[in-house]
């Protein structure tokens, strides 16, 4: 079904002669609102004003009839006051809601909403940026409902899980004491917990480049004298000796791990009893499993 304009708009484009141009309204998940156009003014409408010349250039825009997810880019440089380095770098524009616009410039009345989405993935330079702006349908991919499988479904430590992370059991406060490349470090102030006991678990920095920031935990070994903490991915800013941070417990979501770790084997979300895949695929024999008993 074709698009409906505003009566007002549709009577500008069959004029033959036209005044129009592209903005994006972008909202980001702190509040924050920002306009962008491709025209050479500000123009303003629904309380925004949207900032010309700003670097913020977008491509086409591609539709399909089916549900898979539409997309676009935008691209923009990083001189702007509005778009800056270290907001991109700390997540501030990650998922942001997106509108596009078709305007009248010589009469910001007389316009149309032809898309909403979300920033995607974002891709950073020395310079400038690329952000990919995703339609509603990505929303179509995201998984709803529980999932029926062996391993605990809840994230530790929220509702459903029940584990209480700010015990002192499961949480510890640390200091960077040496470096070992750009995710891995030596640590002080761990003593008295076992090996692994933090890894997959989270990392929440107080001082340091990185305060506020968060960081997942893939190992915790001690190695002699030292303990090392290992981080899943680098951080977007450099570690240094002498930041400090909590680290929190992590889980590896088996049944095992939260009955003998957490004390937890109530609340655990899995389905450990389930057959496996190997169960599938078992075929007849003399001998074996499959006597028609319960697995």
């Amino acid at each position: 079904m074709a698009k409906q304009f505003p009566q007002s708009l549709q009577t500008h484009l069959d004029s033959g002669t036209t005044t129009l141009a592209w903005c994006w309204r972008l909202t980001r998940n702190d509040g924050a609102v920002f306009g962008f156009t491709d025209h050479d003014r500000p123009l303003t409408f629904d309380g925004t004003t949207f900032e010309p010349e700003s670097g913020f250039t977008a491509s086409e825009i591609r539709s399909g009839s089916d549900l898979s997810v539409d997309a676009q880019e935008a691209e923009g440089v990083l001189t702007s006051a509005t778009i800056t380095e270290t907001d991109i770098l700390d997540g501030r524009w990650d998922n942001a809601t997106v509108e596009i616009w078709r305007v009248n410039w010589a009469d910001t009345a007389s316009r149309a909403l032809l898309r909403r989405g979300a920033i995607g993935q974002v891709r950073r330079g020395r310079l400038h940026f690329v952000a990919e702006m995703r339609s509603l349908a990505h929303v179509l991919g995201q998984t709803i409902g529980r999932t029926f499988q062996a391993s605990c479904d809840a994230a530790l430590g929220d509702a459903r899980c029940g584990v209480d992370l700010n015990a002192p059991a499961f949480k510890a406060s640390g200091t960077v004491v040496s470096l070992s490349g750009d995710r891995g470090f030596a640590v002080s102030g761990l003593s008295g917990f076992s090996n692994e006991w933090f890894a997959l678990g989270t990392l929440h920095w107080l001082t340091g480049a990185n305060t506020g920031r968060r960081a997942e935990v893939l190992s915790h070994a001690l190695t002699g004298a030292d303990i090392i903490i290992t981080l899943l991915e680098a951080p977007v800013r450099g570690i240094e000796v002498g930041h400090t941070f909590d680290i929190f417990a992590g889980c590896d979501k088996r049944f095992e791990t939260c009955q003998a770790r957490f004390a937890n084997a109530v609340n655990f979300r899995g389905f450990p009893h389930i057959p496996g895949q190997d169960t599938i695929i078992r075929y007849a024999a003399k001998g074996d499993a499959n006597s028609g008993s319960v697995l």
